[in-house]
């Protein structure tokens, strides 16, 4: 039994707090962004999308503000930041294209932009009825959503009311 407690308590002094423990997420994507600005030699972790998107909206004004982003923004981050893992800025970008915001915006755009915030292309009506459909579904899911729970919350209330009467009746109706 000594053995098992000694080496519990060999773990506990080797494992940091979590005081001590940095902020992994936000570090790794200011690691992953400034290394591969700078050039730095070796792998960085990648970071999560959400961190990844955090950075990308510091960086880029088109991020930040939610512009329209131009087609083909993904090879234009990749040029930017050399070494970033295309799985986590594929994400990133799903998250980000995806928000209220981004499809509010696109659904009145008229024009796409790069990184740096300057106008490009066009934005087409195609795209611009996509993000319109996506809004409504949107719209109409979240409508679903708050029936489904008005009528969840009426019939727990008609619920708790029956029983109510039940207990009522049961005491009146008890020997007692």
């Amino acid at each position: 039994m000594n053995t098992i407690s000694s080496a519990a308590e060999s773990v506990d002094a080797t494992t940091p707090s979590p005081a001590e423990t940095p902020n992994t997420e936000a570090t790794t994507a200011q690691t992953a962004v400034e290394g591969g600005a700078q050039g730095t030699a070796g792998p960085t972790p990648a970071p999560s999308a959400r961190a990844l998107l955090k950075q990308l909206q510091q960086q880029f004004p088109a991020f930040r503000d939610c512009l329209p982003l131009a087609i083909g923004i993904d090879k234009q981050l990749l040029a930017r930041i050399p070494g970033l893992d295309r799985k986590t800025m594929r994400a990133a970008l799903g998250i980000h294209t995806g928000s209220m915001r981004y499809l509010r915006s696109m659904e009145k755009a008229t024009v796409r932009y790069d990184l740096d915030g300057v106008a490009g292309a066009e934005v087409t009506d195609t795209h611009r009825l996509h993000a319109k459909e996506q809004l409504q579904q949107r719209f109409k899911k979240e409508a679903e959503r708050k029936k489904a729970e008005k009528a969840a919350a009426a019939e727990a209330e008609a619920a708790r009311l029956r029983q109510e009467k039940l207990q009522q009746l049961a005491s009146k109706f008890s020997r007692g």
